[in-house]
């Protein structure tokens, strides 16, 4: 297994589990880091129904911690323009990867340093999510 793979605005990890059993402990994992999700957007369904394009498994769930989501709010007012936390499962040439945004980095554009505390509470149970999901058994 492959560690966690950082990019300038999120992580990523592979994981040995079906696409379909990724998703499913995703969603899990979220619940027990205190995370609902907001949104569900089947990507390959949307393309194929909009556009007739065939697209690889690509989930993305928006996912929200509401007392994070407060704390942020309460800082900035706007930082709703940056929520929710978008956490993606993918299929990429027969492998199935698990990633997440980089909640610092998003929100590391706006120069408060209170935010930036609460991100970075953020990124630590988004990092966990993606290290127990991708070892985790269903």
């Amino acid at each position: 297994m492959v560690d966690i793979n950082y990019m300038n605005y999120g992580l990523r990890r592979e994981t040995g589990h079906s696409f379909s059993e990724a998703v499913a402990i995703v969603k899990k994992v979220l619940v027990t880091e205190g995370f609902g999700f907001l949104t569900e957007i089947d990507v390959r369904a949307t393309l194929k129904k909009k556009l007739s394009i065939d697209w690889d498994n690509y989930v993305i769930l928006g996912a929200c911690n509401p007392n994070l989501a407060y704390q942020a709010l309460q800082v900035e007012k706007e930082i709703g323009l940056f929520l929710p936390c978008n956490v993606l499962i993918y299929e990429d040439g027969g492998k199935v990867f698990i990633s997440a945004i980089l909640p610092t980095a998003a929100m590391g554009m706006i120069k408060n340093e209170e935010l930036l505390v609460v991100a970075s509470q953020a990124e630590e149970k988004l990092k966990r999510v993606i290290e127990t999901a991708s070892l985790a058994s269903q």
